[in-house]
């Protein structure tokens, strides 16, 4: 009722503020530091979050689903072309090779989700995760091509890596721009961002607590928002911005995110 009344006699940017401020899922707070965010959370680090992860993954790996993503499976894939296009690139830059380390990337959702495009190259796709992901993705869905590891380090330590691919993980790390600057440290010739949120307004980077649909799965954690203009300013250090794309993500805050596309500079 106090919805369709707002609808009859608001202008649409009331109704849009009242939408907020009743949703129930969605990214809140304003949190000082992570720690704070953190005792308003469950955390992600759940085996119930994991465990409907394979459930999901299993699925997709044995044909009876296309594509997952975050525990939900599609019966149709939308591809990401500017990921399609970047690790196509690389590969055809070193004869039909490549070497990805997909930091963050859980049991293989892009993986599978690309699959297509790379069933004809030679790949090594290299999955850096938490303890719980790793364990399962070892014992279920590891195999010659695709391949789980407990830290970057670990996973140099079998073969040199191409390209380093960060889609929706830095915001949901406690110091991202730490992890940001390790990975940086590791040289690889490109840098592949995805699913990256950025406030809108020009502020410093915002610390929020997700709170997840239970029919996704049932969690809070917490998560950044970054301001825009440092990110560029850490990044153009010693990589070159080859391509920024947008992402169809929303939040119910005031944000937009986006991809992109670094390639290491040669004087770096």
């Amino acid at each position: 009722m106090i919805k369709e009344a707002l609808r009859a006699i608001s202008p649409p940017f009331v109704v849009k503020l009242y939408r907020q401020a009743t949703q129930r899922f969605g990214w809140f707070g304003n949190y000082e530091s992570w720690q704070d965010a953190m005792k308003d959370s469950t955390g992600y680090d759940s085996d119930a979050i994991a465990d409907k992860v394979l459930e999901s993954a299993l699925k997709v790996k044995k044909g009876e689903a296309v594509y997952e993503r975050d525990s939900v499976l599609f019966d149709k894939i939308e591809y990401p072309w500017p990921l399609v296009s970047c690790i196509l690139w690389n590969a055809a830059l070193r004869g039909g090779k490549i070497s990805v380390m997909d930091f963050g990337g859980s049991l293989g959702s892009t993986y599978f989700q690309l699959n297509r495009f790379l069933s004809e190259l030679e790949v090594r796709w290299s999955i850096v995760e938490q303890g719980k992901f790793i364990t399962l993705g070892k014992e279920n869905l590891q195999d010659k091509r695709l391949r789980f590891y407990a830290s970057a380090q670990e996973c140099l330590e079998e073969g040199s890596i191409d390209v380093i691919l960060l889609s929706s993980v830095l915001p949901y790390v406690q110091e991202p721009y730490t992890v940001l600057a390790q990975l940086v440290a590791l040289k690889p010739s490109c840098i592949l961002f995805d699913k990256m949120p950025f406030l809108l307004e020009d502020i410093r980077d915002r610390i929020t607590i997700q709170r997840v649909d239970p029919a996704i799965y049932t969690a809070t954690y917490p998560a950044w928002f970054f301001n825009e203009s440092k990110f560029l300013s850490f990044m153009k250090v010693e990589y070159e911005l080859v391509s920024e794309f947008p992402d169809a993500d929303q939040a119910n805050i005031p944000s937009v995110f986006k991809g992109f596309i670094y390639q290491r500079k040669k004087t770096s």
